[in-house]
């Protein structure tokens, strides 16, 4: 009998370990491979924009910032941390849970909403486009949509009586008035609509709950209703650059895959419980896109996580690569607390926000930085103060940020490298929390400038002396500027 746990257990051990290099193999294959380049011309001009673009405001709000919960996700039926129900008058009950989520609608009411005073902090900050979460997997509109009563403008919404209450058109308008891009954020699941959480079934996981393929009928009205949805957005909200679609799992699925997978579910559960089941849930991502781009030429589409050509960009979520990829990317990244709003929030420091930022670009990235509203309608001072500090920074070295491309070696020590398609070379020293030092010389490995070049700092006029070595240009910091430099969260030496 022994014998038998323990050849089990090498067994479950050895599907562990495959599971996981699977898991590594998928991320790499994520991360270095799996992009299908855009052909549009329209299209690869506005990437090329928006790559110079480097810094953008993602904000994600909803009726759940009252309870100060993570977005949508504790309505969905799932073991994991982000799923835990922890609010309402008994959260051991799913279904009282669910229908006192739901009536957060009622109570919504963000009096203090005022979308020019978040615009004016974004611009100051030096970001230059938005992101707002038009809809998350709950299926609140926070837009005036036609095909549904779930939404920021009904009745039932105290706030739909005020003159601001089609949230996303105000948050649209003021930000194009300061000159940024206006992005939409849309949740391709919708666990409100009938179509996609059928009443009659409980809900088992994220995925819609029942078979789309033997209920075609059914699915093609949860296709007709989204794309409807994406399309109010593309025509009646002015000029939108970016469509950021969202819950990847809503795609179409081979069926090779879906059995493969099913096959794996059933080697490691001993009772055969399937979970996270993969499901073919082909939402027509090519039609839309060219419908969208009918009303939006141009439009950058991201099918977040879905392989295909319909992902202009990629996104990693909450991290940052480890070295430049050979594509259009963007990390975004929580600003302070968790993605929606969360109340006491401790945010990042001015200092880590702006070595986040310069590590990304370094590596040829944008950084789109979160930011969460409250019930109420406001930001806290923590992100007001996050974005002055920032700002603060910007409008001394922003020109080693916009329209830079990543430079071998992209990185060496604590040093960043960006270039310009002038020539122009920048080194961002990132300068750590209470360091007292620095080097006499910085050494560029194995970079050799061009004859005549000059090195200087960005924000004086001094010239800095260099000398050619055999590991590299060495560039020579004189002591007497270490007080002023050291009291900066980086500084930035202009090669050219």
């Amino acid at each position: 009998m022994n014998i038998i746990k323990n050849r089990l257990r090498s067994l479950l051990l050895a599907v562990t370990l495959a599971f996981v290099c699977q898991l590594i193999t998928a991320q790499a294959i994520y991360e270095d491979e799996r992009y299908v380049p855009e052909t549009d011309p329209l299209v690869l001009e506005k990437l090329e924009e928006w790559q110079d673009m480097k810094f953008g405001l993602l904000m994600h709000w909803g009726t759940y910032s009252q309870w100060g919960i993570v977005e949508s996700w504790s309505l969905c039926p799932e073991e994991y941390g982000w799923c835990e129900r922890t609010k309402g008058s008994n959260p051991s009950d799913y279904n009282t849970y669910k229908k006192e989520y739901e009536g957060l609608q009622k109570t919504f009411n963000p009096v203090k909403f005022d979308p020019d005073k978040w615009a004016k902090a974004a611009k100051n900050a030096g970001m230059k486009y938005v992101v707002f979460t038009t809809k998350h997997h709950d299926g609140f509109s926070m837009f005036d949509s036609k095909y549904t009563d779930y939404k920021i403008t009904d009745p039932k919404t105290p706030f739909s009586t005020n003159p601001k209450a089609n949230i996303t058109k105000e948050i649209f308008n003021s930000f194009r008035e300061q000159g940024l891009w206006a992005g939409a954020y849309f949740s391709k699941p919708d666990w409100n609509t009938p179509t996609y959480w059928d009443p009659y079934y409980p809900p088992r996981d994220r995925n819609v709950n029942y078979e789309p393929e033997a209920n075609p009928e059914k699915w093609q009205s949860y296709i007709d209703f989204t794309h409807n949805q994406i399309l109010e957005l593309l025509t009646d909200y002015g000029k939108v650059d970016i469509l950021w679609l969202d819950g990847g799992w809503v795609a179409k699925t081979p069926k090779s895959e879906i059995t493969n997978w099913y096959e794996q579910q059933l080697v490691n559960n001993d009772n055969g419980y399937l979970k996270n089941r993969i499901v073919n849930q082909d939402i027509k991502m090519d039609e839309l896109v060219v419908k969208a781009r009918e009303k939006q030429p141009g439009l950058i589409v991201v099918d977040r996580a879905v392989h295909g050509k319909n992902q202009n960009y990629l996104t990693p979520e909450n991290r940052v690569p480890e070295k430049p990829l050979p594509y259009p990317w963007e990390s975004c990244i929580i600003a302070g607390g968790g993605w929606s709003y969360s109340f006491n929030a401790q945010y990042m420091s001015g200092r880590e926000a702006i070595h986040t930022l310069v590590d990304i670009v370094a590596k040829g990235g944008n950084l789109l930085l979160n930011v969460a509203p409250s019930p109420e309608g406001e930001w806290d001072e923590g992100a007001y103060r996050l974005l002055n500090e920032i700002g603060d920074w910007m409008s001394v070295n922003k020109e080693a940020i916009y329209g830079t491309r990543s430079l071998a070696p992209f990185k060496f020590n604590n040093v960043c490298v960006t270039a310009k398609p002038d020539g122009a070379v920048y080194l961002t020293y990132l300068v750590e929390k209470g360091q007292t030092s620095l080097p006499s010389e910085i050494v560029f490995p194995d970079y050799i400038p061009s004859r005549g070049a000059k090195a200087q700092l960005l924000g004086g006029k001094q010239k800095l002396k260099w000398t050619q070595k055999d590991e590299g240009m060495a560039i020579q910091l004189p002591k007497d500027l270490w007080g002023k430099l050291l009291e900066t969260e980086a500084f930035v030496i202009r090669i050219k």
